[in-house]
């Protein structure tokens, strides 16, 4: 049987956060594949052709928040085995109690975490 090539689907509007993500990314973790997008849409579709193992978005977008993206995620049964972390400068506790009644397996505080420290929060996460 082949080995499955784990992939990484990083959303985040701002481009540099999506390139020093998956720098971060290839040196913790470098086998793993990353894939980008700079939006909701780009990301449900990517959710939808490449159907990763993980997901790490941004809350706020425009078009598309990545709360509404859960939303739509669920709704159409999209990768449905990935886990789902939230990656987000918003931390009130509404928040996070949003991203896991969506279903989030995580909700890391991007302004209360290095970039080590995210990398460190997202493989306990994939450790559970």
């Amino acid at each position: 049987m082949e080995n499955k090539q784990v992939k990484v689907l990083a959303i985040d509007d701002n481009h540099d956060n999506l390139i020093s993500l998956k720098a971060l990314i290839a040196e913790s973790l470098p086998e793993v594949k990353t894939l980008l997008a700079l939006s909701g849409t780009g990301g449900l579709e990517l959710a939808k052709s490449e159907n990763p193992d993980v997901i790490l978005l941004d809350i706020i977008m425009p078009g598309m928040t990545g709360f509404e993206m859960l939303e739509k995620i669920n709704k159409d049964k999209l990768s449905v085995d990935s886990v789902k972390i939230i990656l987000s400068n918003k931390g009130q506790q509404s928040d996070i109690d949003m991203g896991k009644n969506l279903g989030a397996a995580g909700y890391i505080v991007k302004a209360n975490s290095t970039p080590a420290e995210v990398m460190e929060k997202v493989q306990e996460i994939l450790a559970q």
